[in-house]
């Protein structure tokens, strides 16, 4: 049924879950595994006042360089559990751009038949809004995509 399967993950603990449950079925239907965890641009109103230039640059830097140590340690550790379980897997770190744009382009490439990731539960009008990522990605995809609660 599912062949490749993309796992995103930002390496928190409720991320974790999705990993755990999207490995749990890779498992079963002995399915290949993407993770993919993202980082997001700069923010942009570190670039304020006088000496914005200097000091950004550096913050920018700082903040690319921690990034990616970041991303290399969740991705790491999600190739470790899979290779515990047996399950073919790769990371791939997208830098620079909005989680769910990201995610998105990452199933399309790796040709994913199924996106796993995890939302936080929402109740009352946080649940209405279109403000999270899961939300965002279940809203413009049309491969499906399992929400680990």
């Amino acid at each position: 049924m599912y062949k490749t399967i993309l796992i995103a993950t930002d390496g928190s603990e409720l991320a974790q879950k999705g990993v755990a449950h999207g490995l749990e079925l890779a498992v079963g239907l002995g399915a290949a595994v993407a993770f993919v965890t993202v980082s997001e641009p700069f923010p942009t109103l570190a670039w304020g006042g006088a000496m914005a230039g200097y000091v950004a640059a550096d913050e920018l830097s700082n903040y690319e360089e921690s990034a990616r140590k970041y991303a290399s340690e969740v991705l790491d550790k999600c190739k470790a559990e899979a290779e515990a379980k047996g399950v073919a897997s790769k990371g791939v770190h997208v830098e620079n751009k909005a989680p769910a744009e990201a995610i998105l382009e990452v199933a399309g490439a790796e040709g994913s038949d199924l996106i796993v990731m995890a939302s936080h539960g929402r109740r009352g009008l946080g649940r209405l809004m279109l403000g999270s990522q899961t939300a965002e990605v279940v809203s413009l995809t049309r491969i499906p995509v399992l929400v680990v609660r």
